[in-house]
């Protein structure tokens, strides 16, 4: 059978055709805000062609004496503002996106067509969660040079955000057309994960980790994310060896060594789980990691000890407000769980309105359920579903929204569907699960 590959509706069927290179792109998917970029890939080569130093400070070390020295191209600050990214994803520092806006505006100052710089702009704008601007500065970066792919990661992760779900299977297409690589199928992995194709997004994820070649740090990252997924289905033995092999290629991986205190909850492990997220956080402090330790000890009854992590995800997150990054689908997230749901209806409504994703919506339906008017959570909870997706967090709160909004048919459905894939998919959300299907039942 053949198949015209610039057809949007085969981005479900196309990847096992594509023989691939394995050379790809400086900007890996780290660079997008789904809820899939943490802390993790290299840098790769750097913008206008300048070598990378051993080390990120190194090589920020070393662009800086480029722009001292040549203070008349766009190229050196394209470049350090790229170090000063990578920066910020290794550290959670959420100065070095102020170092990077400044680096970069210096570049388009010089230059304002230079796609390398605007391509940059564009991650920042998204890594702050202001995926409007992300979404101009990729279409500004892909006008700059048609012909180059890394604008259209940019400009895929933005439109996804903000729910331009059509638009964004078209661009991926058109990216996967121009260079099957890396970049390329870990998109395409997440965009039919987000659609409910769990085996289609692992087998997608897989070509990305053969597309890794012998960089430690990128297969470090796309053997995180195929843990993540196999996890998530259920195959702990599975997500476990993706993890290790991680690992094994990038000692102290923060990113696999989560995914391993999520394997051990997945065994009931609750104490091994704890001492794996204690040494990420103390590493590497991002508000995912200190949210999955405090609510890891508070399903083992460790409560003081939760408290003390709680209030530092807060100062996290306005650490991460102050860098200029909109936390609010998180922060309304962290309210219903945790703090005051009122808080968390404003906050998921401003993000909504923002950004319309499933994302979004699971956050203000959640928000809407915690606050005392489940109808209209469900209602949400529903937008959140629509694509099909089989997120376990999703599925449980449209479950605890149906059954509070008075549909036991429909709470049991989703909260089923939920504990199906990984009974223990949330420390505290999967027992809460469990014993209201019980309870409906």
């Amino acid at each position: 059978m053949n198949f015209t590959l610039t057809r949007p509706n085969l981005i479900k069927l196309l990847l096992p055709l594509f023989a691939f290179a394995a050379t790809f792109l400086a900007v890996k998917l780290i660079d997008s805000p789904s809820g899939r970029g943490t802390a993790g890939a290299g840098a790769g080569a750097s913008a206008g062609g300048f070598a990378d130093a051993r080390t990120t400070d190194e090589r920020i070390r070393s662009l800086q004496a480029a722009v001292k020295g040549d203070t008349s191209r766009a190229a050196p600050y394209a470049a350090l503002g790229d170090a000063y990214l990578q920066k910020a994803r290794e550290t959670a520092d959420p100065a070095q996106y102020a170092r990077a806006e400044s680096a970069l505006r210096a570049a388009l100052q010089r230059d304002s067509g230079d796609a390398g710089a605007l391509s940059a702009m564009g991650s920042l704008a998204n890594a702050r969660h202001d995926f409007r601007a992300g979404l101009r500065y990729g279409e500004r970066a892909r006008a700059a040079a048609p012909g180059v792919v890394k604008p259209y990661g940019v400009i895929v992760d933005a439109q996804v955000e903000l729910g331009r779900y059509e638009a964004a299977e078209r661009t991926l297409q058109r990216m996967v057309d121009l260079k099957p690589n890396l970049d390329s199928y870990a998109r395409v992995s997440y965009f039919r994960e987000l659609h409910g194709d769990v085996a289609g997004a692992v087998a997608a994820m897989r070509l990305a980790v053969s597309a890794a070649g012998d960089a430690r740090e990128n297969l470090a990252y796309v053997q995180t994310l195929l843990g993540n997924l196999e996890l998530g289905r259920g195959r702990a033995a599975a997500a476990e060896r993706s993890y290790r092999l991680a690992l094994s290629r990038y000692p102290g991986y923060a990113a696999a060594q989560a995914g391993l205190a999520r394997v051990a909850i997945s065994g009931g492990d609750l104490a091994g789980a704890i001492r794996r997220y204690r040494g990420v956080v103390a590493r590497l402090p991002l508000p995912e990691y200190v949210a999955g330790l405090a609510e890891t000890e508070l399903a083992a009854g460790r409560r003081g000890a939760a408290r003390e992590h709680l209030a530092l995800l807060e100062v996290q997150q306005r650490l991460l407000r102050r860098g200029g990054v909109n936390v609010d689908a998180e922060l309304a997230i962290f309210e219903a769980d945790h703090g005051r749901p009122a808080r968390a209806v404003a906050l998921a409504r401003r993000a909504y309105v923002a950004a319309p994703s499933v994302r979004n919506a699971d956050a203000l339906g959640w928000a809407l359920t915690r606050d005392g008017d489940p109808r209209q959570g469900l209602r949400y909870a529903m937008q959140a579903l629509r694509l099909g997706s089989r997120d376990a967090l999703f599925l449980y709160h449209a479950g605890i929204a149906a059954r509070d909004g008075g549909r036991p048919g429909l709470a049991r459905r989703h909260l089923s569907r939920a504990l199906a894939g990984n009974p223990r998919f949330a420390p505290l959300h999967a027992p809460r699960a469990r014993r209201a299907l019980e309870a409906l039942r």
